[in-house]
């Protein structure tokens, strides 16, 4: 049982959330672009103001630790590292494909979305062009495919369409729905990196004590990946 104060800011979206035991209980988030040197702060503050709690009364801070843009990354990173630090409370890194794949396989309904036993999430962040990083897990959330970047072109996932439904969504899944033509290529729209999805990851991140360590956690930004795909890939 907990109180934890969620910060995403691997992508466009700045987002600032509550999550008590769990569940999101108020969010503070825009979508308009890389504007979060500004609003990060201001966020934080408008959600401590309008819930009448200070830092002490949180037990952590979960940021989302990448991939995605590296200046986004810095500006959530360094601002939980430094809260943290000032309230004596413990960082946790949570990986925003993991989060958003969670939230997908939380909201089927809602998502009008029936994933069957055999298919796979595939969450995607825009990296450039037809670059994207993603990662791949089941429905049962097992890891199938660890966090990677990839160029995306119309033989990527033809192997794996062959054989099971594909689910992608997050921002890089847009660009990339005029060269994945398949008919187990499903399309999830409207999922982003949010700080509304990292109630639950942060929580059980808490209960097993998984804590980053507050003076050397650095964001990750998977940089000695971007130029390349790795020769050996599930998806070919």
């Amino acid at each position: 049982m907990s109180k934890i104060l969620c910060i995403e800011t691997s992508t466009e979206v700045c987002s600032v959330a509550i999550a008590d035991n769990g569940k999101i209980t108020d969010l503070r988030e825009d979508q308009s672009g890389m504007n979060h040197s500004r609003l990060l702060t201001v966020f934080i503050d408008e959600l401590l103001k309008a819930n009448t709690l200070s830092m002490s009364n949180f037990d952590a801070v979960a940021v989302s630790r990448g991939p995605g843009s590296y200046t986004g990354l810095r500006i959530g990173v360094s601002a939980a590292k430094g809260l943290c630090y000032g309230a004596g409370i413990p960082l946790i890194a949570i990986c925003p494909l993991k989060a958003m794949a969670a939230t997908v396989l939380a909201n089927t309904n809602k998502l009008d979305i029936k994933p069957n036993e055999t298919a796979w999430l595939v969450p995607m962040i825009d990296a450039r062009r037809m670059e994207v990083y993603l990662s791949i897990y089941s429905v049962n959330m097992e890891n199938i495919s660890d966090v990677e970047a990839v160029i995306v072109d119309e033989k990527t996932f033809a192997d794996a369409l062959s054989e099971r439904y594909l689910f992608f969504f997050g921002n890089g899944a847009e660009k990339c729905k005029a060269v994945i033509q398949s008919e187990n290529a499903i399309f999830v729209e409207n999922i982003i990196a949010s700080a509304s999805n990292m109630a639950t990851l942060a929580e059980e991140c808490f209960q097993k004590k998984e804590f980053a360590d507050v003076a050397y956690f650095e964001p990750f930004y998977l940089k000695d990946f971007i130029a390349t795909i790795p020769r050996k890939n599930l998806l070919f």
